[in-house]
């Protein structure tokens, strides 16, 4: 295994263990919301790629680094305390940002696909992979989440 591809795919694991986790909050914080759904949806899709990701680090004998993974959750935590302009409320800022930051995971995840299929090799390696659906879902998921997110930067900036 390539020593570069390795650390690669721990610190593509560890951007995904932090969008998983960013997702999941999001959709919790807007449950019961016009967003709520979209949210849901995306973040049960993030969860199934992280999964895929592993499954991916697991068959070319990767070894997974608790610590970055770890450092990724806790940053997601930390990120929660970031001014909103609310004290202890969501506002419609941490939506919009929430959404922005998703969807620039997405486009991230998109090109990390192509880049393991195409740059890596692993498109031809890993014949059981379906690389070309995991950026189809990619898209798909960036689809549903973009409209949302200019609906969540309008009522966050004009109103």
């Amino acid at each position: 295994m390539n020593r570069l591809l390795a650390i690669y795919l721990n610190d593509q694991l560890a951007l995904g263990t932090l969008w998983r986790e960013l997702a999941r909050r999001s959709a919790h914080s807007n449950h019961g919301t016009e967003y709520g759904e979209a949210l849901t949806q995306v973040a049960q899709g993030i969860a199934e790629d992280v999964d895929t990701f592993r499954a991916i680090m697991e068959q070319l004998g990767v070894r997974t680094n608790p610590v970055k993974t770890g450092l990724a959750v806790a940053a997601e935590r930390v990120g929660r305390l970031k001014p909103n302009g609310r004290l202890r409320s969501y506002s419609a800022l941490s939506r919009f940002a929430e959404l922005e930051i998703l969807v620039m995971g997405i486009r991230g995840k998109k090109q990390l696909w192509t880049t393991l299929r195409d740059l890596a090799d692993l498109g031809s390696r890993l014949p059981d992979i379906d690389f070309d659906e995991l950026i189809a879902r990619a898209e798909r998921q960036r689809a549903e989440l973009e409209p949302w997110r200019g609906q969540a930067g309008r009522d966050a900036f004009t109103t």
